[in-house]
C-alpha cells in the first residue's frame, strides 16, 4: 500500500484519515493532529510527518509525497528540500534509518535536548528507555554537555546514548552512558 501525503513547509500531511490511522499502526509513524498523546490507532484525525520519517518512507516506496500545487516530490528531491530545512540531515536520516531498520521506533527527543527518543514497542505501550544524540565523527563536544544529557536523561529514567557517524557508508557506534555517583 501506498500512502499520500502533502509536503508543507517541515511536515508532510497525510490527510485521508483511514491512510493516517493505517500508517500510524505500521510503525508509529507520525503525529494524529490535535491528538498530544494516541492511546492506539483508532483515531479520526490527519497524521503529521516529520521529514526524517517521510523521506524514510519515500525511500521504502511507502509514502508518496506532492507540493501544495499537487506537483510530485521524489525521495530524492524530498530529501534534498530536508537537507536544506535541517541541519545535519544526512547524520540524523543515516541514524534514524538504521534504528527503523532494526525495528526500534524513533520519535523525536527535542523535548528532552536529544535528537531522538527511542521506544522499544512504540508510545503509549511502553516507555522510551532511550535518548540519542548523534554527532558526526571526529566533532568535538565539550565534557558539560555530556553530564547534563546524562543528568536529564536519568532523572526521566532513560539511558543517554550518542550516536557517531560520519557522512556516507561509514559505520555508526553507539555509545551508551550510565550515571553513578562517586
Amino acid at each position: 500500500m501506498t500512502f499520500h501525503g502533502v509536503l508543507l513547509g517541515l511536515r508532510v500531511i497525510v490527510f485521508d484519515p483511514k491512510e493516517a490511522r493505517e500508517l500510524y499502526r505500521l510503525g508509529f509513524y507520525g503525529k494524529p493532529l490535535g491528538i498530544p498523546k494516541p492511546r492506539d490507532a483508532e483515531f479520526n484525525a490527519p497524521l503529521e510527518l516529520g521529514l526524517v520519517e517521510a523521506v524514510y518512507l519515500a525511500e521504502k516506496g511507502l509514502l508518496s509525497v506532492v507540493d501544495e500545487n499537487g506537483a510530485n516530490i521524489t525521495p530524492d528531491e524530498l530529501a534534498a528540500r530536508a537537507r536544506e530545512l535541517i541541519p545535519r540531515f544526512d547524520l540524523i536520516y543515516k541514524v534514524y534509518k538504521e534504528l527503523r531498520d532494526r525495528g526500534y521506533i524513533a520519535r523525536s527527543g527535542l523535548k528532552y535536548g536529544a535528537d531522538f527518543a527511542v521506544y522499544e514497542k512504540g508510545p503509549g505501550i511502553d516507555h522510551a528507555p532511550y535518548l540519542i544524540h548523534v554527532i558526526e565523527a571526529g566533532e568535538e563536544i565539550d565534557p558539560l554537555e555530556i553530564v547534563r544529557a546524562g543528568r536529564l536523561s536519568h532523572s526521566v529514567r532513560k539511558a543517554f546514548i550518542l550516536a557517531i557517524t560520519g557522512p556516507g557508508d561509514a559505520p555508526t557506534r553507539y555509545l551508551m552512558f550510565k550515571w553513578s555517583k562517586p
